[in-house]
């Protein structure tokens, strides 16, 4: 092992370059930092395993950031490493830097998710963790002998989600999965203890965690910990560090300014950054070095990790010549690439509930797509997952044979581990009830930030759900999922691509189009009652497109009738009517809006065009029709929470019904 006079001095280097950064720029969250540098010094030069070579290299181990505030010492670690110029790190903060105020997801410099929002970054570690030993009883240990490391906060602690990490980690027994615990006792505006009076060793005890309590800048404890983290073969492993904020800061005064919450979200300022810079021993004049002695320990570090590494991969080599097949198969699943999927077998029944099309779907999906997990957050058999698991079985400790994931009652907790497994060479899906996506939006943000494509599958779309009342049915749901549509990421795409399907034939399509869909993450969203087939003869492939004329549709209408889901059948029974009126009438089934303004211009006139009499039915709020019904057109839906009834009845009581299409339509064309 290295002298730890040295190991003390590169954890400072770290210090004064991730002071210097907030300093500069004159921004940031200096304190954090400065007390976590030890540990992730000790990690990276160390203990992480990477390719130094190949950032990529997939048999690397992954570390996953979960304070994203603490960035900077994250960068200024990294540039030790030589991911980072100081250039680089000198542009913190700033437009167009490779090194933003909070981390974003970019392998190449080492960084291996977004973060920022406390507690999602652990539990996409936790769901990486999960993939990796999914991967491993597919592959084997020679190509999935990996650890996943994790930092996290008090902020990582105290948010809901790490209740579900912790319980799901422990209860798969996930000893892949190392997590470091910066207690330094200092939150952003107050102390912890006025927040937390909780025993949090016992807490990760009773999950069944192997908890391991140490000094968290102590060299030799760090050491100690990781080294017994990694021989633990039943559990994950929590390490508590309790480390020192601010360690080595000093106020203008030249008095400590350790432990201050001062220190946390702010730059030291002037002549306290002056006086710890070179307290820490660098110059305040040029403080954007690495030190000579701390330049040769990592150097030498890169050199003992291409010997591990070419050790590694010349047993990499081996077995993929004794495995060709499964060797084809993995870099496919790391590939980003959509899988090849043959619906051409599956015979959809008509007039059922989309949530069993999805079912089918999915029970196709988990016999063709072998790296592809599926999760419920325990409603499997109601958003027909089930599907799915029917095919499979679950993952459980010491069995990950399966590819259904368990997820519990923890629908953000569920969806930010599926993230997790999607950025480690699977594919994932999970579903809950579409109400219940209130819980997963900051996931499904997060995805959409970092451009990874997993499948949220949402059933019980609109107040059909019917006697369960208001708290399960949603209204708004859909109207805030589809602003992710008119969301664009940094690479311009749509940040969520979203599918509600008109009938059984239709979901299969959108299905089609999710699988496909390996650039974003997709939202599919599906009814629980069964749902009257489009007419025979329709062209479900025109749904590629987003928004489709349907099948009877008159020529030159008088009228076009616009809606998604369950609702195209009520506007085609309110067609019937209207046409006993003489009145010509075009439906278009709009499943994607997001997916039909990507069309020509001369397609999106075609369909609906801007000087049209258009009608729009939505069981959700008005405003999820209005972008294409456009300001000459008119929406029906719901202005209100729902209500407990079955859901016939509330049908009748709210004006879902061909009649009342017919009524509206009728007042609408006679304006």
């Amino acid at each position: 092992m290295n002298d730890k006079q040295l190991m003390n001095r590169a954890a400072d280097n770290i210090r004064v370059l991730a002071v210097s950064m907030v300093e500069k720029a004159n921004s940031g969250h200096p304190g954090g930092a400065m007390g976590g540098a030890d540990f992730i010094n000790v990690l990276f030069s160390e203990f992480l395993v990477y390719d130094p070579d190949d950032p990529m290299w997939t048999g690397r181990d992954r570390f996953f950031l979960d304070p994203g505030h603490m960035s900077p010492m994250l960068y200024a670690a990294l540039t030790l490493r030589g991911m980072f110029s100081m250039d680089d790190i000198k542009q913190f903060r700033q437009w167009g830097s490779p090194c933003p105020g909070h981390p974003e997801l970019d392998v190449v410099h080492g960084i291996e998710n977004s973060s920022g929002p406390l507690g999602q970054g652990h539990a996409i570690a936790a769901g990486a963790a999960v993939a990796e030993k999914f991967l491993e009883a597919r592959l084997g240990k020679t190509m999935m002998q990996h650890t996943i490391y994790c930092y996290i906060s008090d902020g990582a602690v105290e948010e809901e989600i790490s209740q579900g990490v912790g319980r799901i980690a422990g209860t798969l027994g996930l000893n892949n999965l190392i997590m470091f615990y910066d207690a330094n006792e200092v939150q952003l505006s107050t102390d912890t203890k006025e927040v937390m009076a909780e025993n949090t060793a016992m807490k990760y005890k009773a999950w069944n965690w192997n908890v391991i309590e140490i000094n968290g800048n102590d060299v030799d404890e760090i050491r100690g910990a990781l080294r017994e983290a990694k021989m633990e073969q039943e559990r994950p492993t929590l390490i508590i560090g309790h480390t020192v904020m601010a360690k080595g800061a000093l106020k203008a005064d030249g008095s400590s300014y350790e432990g201050s919450v001062k220190t946390h979200g702010a730059p030291l300022g002037d002549e306290a950054y002056r006086n710890t810079v070179v307290h820490l021993g660098g110059n305040p004049d040029d403080p954007f070095v690495i030190w000579d002695d701390v330049k040769q320990l990592y150097d030498r570090r890169r050199e003992e990790l291409r010997n591990i590494v070419r050790q590694r991969r010349t047993a990499e080599h081996r077995w993929r010549e004794s495995n060709p097949v499964l060797a084809a198969q993995m870099d496919e699943w790391f590939s980003n690439t959509a899988p090849k999927v043959d619906f051409s077998n599956l015979v959809q029944k008509r007039d059922v509930a989309t949530r069993v099309a999805s079912s089918a779907c999915l029970g196709e999906l988990a016999k063709q797509v072998s790296n592809m997990i599926c999760a419920s957050a325990d409603l499997s058999n109601s958003d027909k997952t089930d599907g799915f698991l029917k095919q499979t079985h679950d993952l459980i400790k010491g069995d990950f044979t399966g590819a259904f994931f368990q997820a519990g009652v923890a629908e953000l907790t569920m969806a930010d581990m599926c993230i997790g497994m999607a950025l480690h060479g699977c594919i994932a899906a999970c579903g809950t009830f579409f109400v219940f996506s209130d819980y997963m939006k900051p996931a499904v943000r997060l995805a959409a930030l970092m451009g990874v494509p997993v499948k949220f599958i949402w059933s019980h779309d609109a107040f059909r759900v019917g006697e369960d009342g208001p708290t399960h049915e949603p209204v708004e749901q859909e109207a805030q999922i589809r602003l992710m549509e008119k969301l664009r990421n940094h690479k311009g795409q749509d940040s969520v691509r979203v599918f509600r399907p008109a009938d059984a034939e239709e979901a299969t399509v959108c299905w089609k189009m999710a699988m496909e869909n390996t650039d974003t993450p997709t939202a599919l969203i599906f009814s629980r009652q069964a749902v009257k087939s489009l007419p025979e003869g329709n062209d479900y492939e025109q749904a590629r497109k987003g928004a489709y004329i349907v099948k009877s549709s008159d020529e030159n209408p008088d009228v076009i009738l616009v809606a998604s889901g369950s609702e195209v059948a009520t506007l085609i029974a309110g067609a019937e009517l209207l046409r006993k009126d003489g009145l010509r009438v075009r439906i278009v089934s709009a499943p994607s809006e997001g997916l039909f303004r990507r069309q020509s211009e001369e397609y999106q006139e075609a369909v609906l065009p801007k000087n049209a009499k258009i009608f729009g039915l939505t069981a959700g709020l008005p405003v999820t029709l209005q972008g294409l019904v456009g300001a000459n057109g008119r929406v029906y839906g719901l202005e209100s929470f729902g209500f407990s009834a079955p859901y016939k009845v509330l049908d009748e009581k709210l004006g879902f019904t061909g009649e009342n299409v017919y009524k509206q339509v009728k007042n609408f064309v006679a304006e």
